[in-house]
This record gives C-alpha cells, structure tokens and sequence, in this order.
C-alpha cells in the first residue's frame, strides 16, 4: 500500500486574519504601551540611553495584551484593527490566562510569529491553542459554532 500524505495536524477549520491586520494592530499595541510608559515615567527619562523605561514598554506589551486577550478576546490593538483571538477550536472562551501570557511572551521573542504554518497560526497561537481572526469570522463563529 502506498504511502498516503498526512493530513496537517491541528489546522482550523476557519481562515484566520491576513499578516497585514495582524502587523497593524502589533504596531498598535506597542505605540499604546510606549504612550503609557511615557506617561508614567516622563518622556525625558523615556528617552534618556540606558533608562529602563525601554524595558518597561515590553513589560506593559506583554501584560496588557495577555490581559485584554484573556477578559475581552484580543489586544488593544487587535481590537481596535478588527481582530480577536480565539480557541483554535472555533468556539468556548479563552478562560485560561497562563497559556496566553505565554503566547505574548512568545510575541515579543518574535521568531515565533515568523514562523507559521500554512493555516496561518504562529507558534505563538500553536502554543497557546489559538487563532487570530477578523471580526467577520468571529462572529460567524459564534453564531454558527465553526
């Protein structure tokens, strides 16, 4: 019997967000948490070489993402782009915080959204059991259930 190709594991069965939304709504995130460091320690110690404060901006990324993600279904910046993460699934809730703060952490060590597989996921969303989608396909999702 001939060899049969193995089908991809874990693809969803929903098209996820173009590169393009999702790079747009990354910038988002990071100008809106540079915005909020610069508010918290000054705009001169921001830019003043070897302040933390650069290291404060990845911090807020991660944590505001992972939390936005968690209670409200996406980023600051997914949402304001039109996108929301969901569970690869297609439906329930992401109600476990750990694995999406792992994802954001993941996020900011950036190989892994580069690398991806042909249903559009990242390791990121590999990781963390999820899908990054526009709200179209949200809410067909949740009206439909896949």
């Amino acid at each position: 019997m001939p060899d049969q190709p193995t089908p991809p594991v874990s693809t969803v069965p929903f098209p996820t967000a173009s590169w393009g939304r999702r790079i747009l709504a990354l910038f988002v995130d990071w100008v809106a948490s540079t915005l909020v460091v610069i508010v918290f320690v000054g705009l001169d110690e921001y830019g003043e070489p070897g302040s933390p404060a650069q290291l404060y901006t990845l911090v807020v990324f991660v944590l505001e993402a992972a939390l936005f993600t968690w209670l409200l279904g996406g980023s600051f910046g997914k949402l304001l782009t039109g996108l929301r993460v969901v569970p690869a699934a297609g439906r329930g809730r992401l109600s476990n915080p750990l694995p999406l703060l792992g994802r954001q952490v993941a996020i900011a060590l950036v190989i892994p959204p580069l690398v991806f597989r042909s249903d559009g996921r990242g390791l990121h969303d590999l990781l963390a059991g999820t899908a990054t989608v526009t709200m179209d396909t949200y809410r067909r999702l949740t009206t439909t259930g896949v």
